[in-house]
């Protein structure tokens, strides 16, 4: 006599394995298939920077240049534009083009096939500025200080550190002042505690101390000019012997002999 069948239970998930999931079977060989072709693109990439192709033959600078020359600019190349085409590091060589004097910024671009184009922006110089270190320094236009040494009849200027931008403005106040009587300024000095001198063309030097609220330095140098422009041609001859003109006064000014 044959048993009864007795009942059977299937686990779940029993057939559910991952090789029963074709679905997540072929998402995993796309995500593989993907993957291997980044790697292959890459691989490709660097195996193609490392063969002796794709040279740079040529640096084309783009901008015309006053003060930088080409063997500065050719020695500078030398050391900072290595590798080809691809590998060239164009942040580390735009920082060594900026290091070289009389250069304020520089910019480099890839140029098909072969070659970096160079563009380079020069300080304009406007005037010196007190020397450190025993380097020579240099005003620019915007009132930037950089290293650099010139053979040009410029200005002088002295204050304290960060003060050239404020010495050059005022410089082209006094310049401009000065333009009625026909002087203009040589050096200017600005004290620690914001006293300013001029030393005019002519070799006088003016005292103009602070600027003062009720007493700026705009009007002491118009009195100045007023007084100078009254002066009878007789009179002017004297100026060669004085060296100083006190202007720190409310109402007046003082002269002093110079001491040649």
């Amino acid at each position: 006599m044959a048993k009864p069948r007795g009942n059977t239970r299937t686990e779940p998930g029993a057939g559910d394995g991952f090789w029963d999931r074709p679905m997540l079977i072929n998402l995993l060989a796309d995500l593989l298939l993907l993957a291997g072709g980044v790697l292959l693109a890459w691989a490709g990439a660097m195996a193609l920077q490392r063969l002796p192709v794709f040279p740079l033959k040529q640096l084309v600078v783009v901008t015309p240049l006053d003060q930088v020359s080409r063997a500065q600019i050719e020695h500078t190349a030398r050391s900072a534009l290595s590798g080809n085409f691809f590998t060239v590091n164009l942040e580390a060589a735009q920082a060594a083009f900026e290091r070289m004097p009389w250069v304020r910024s520089a910019s480099l671009r890839r140029l098909w096939p072969d070659g970096v184009e160079l563009a380079l922006e020069e300080h304009r110089a406007a005037a010196r500025w007190t020397p450190q270190e025993g380097e020579a320094r240099l005003v620019n236009s915007r009132g930037e200080v950089f290293l650099a040494s010139s053979r040009e009849a410029l200005p002088a200027f002295a204050g304290p550190e960060g003060s050239a931008p404020r010495v050059l403005a005022r410089y082209q106040e006094f310049n401009d002042g000065l333009a009625a009587i026909g002087r203009k300024p040589v050096a200017i000095h600005l004290s620690a505690r914001e006293a300013w001198q001029l030393k005019l063309d002519d070799g006088v030097v003016l005292e103009l101390g602070r600027d003062q609220p009720k007493h700026p330095l705009a009007d002491r140098l118009r009195r100045f000019t007023t007084h100078y422009a009254t002066v009878s041609s007789s009179a002017k001859n004297r100026l060669q012997t004085i060296g100083v003109v006190d202007m720190r006064y409310p109402n007046g000014f003082a002269l002093r002999a110079s001491k040649s």
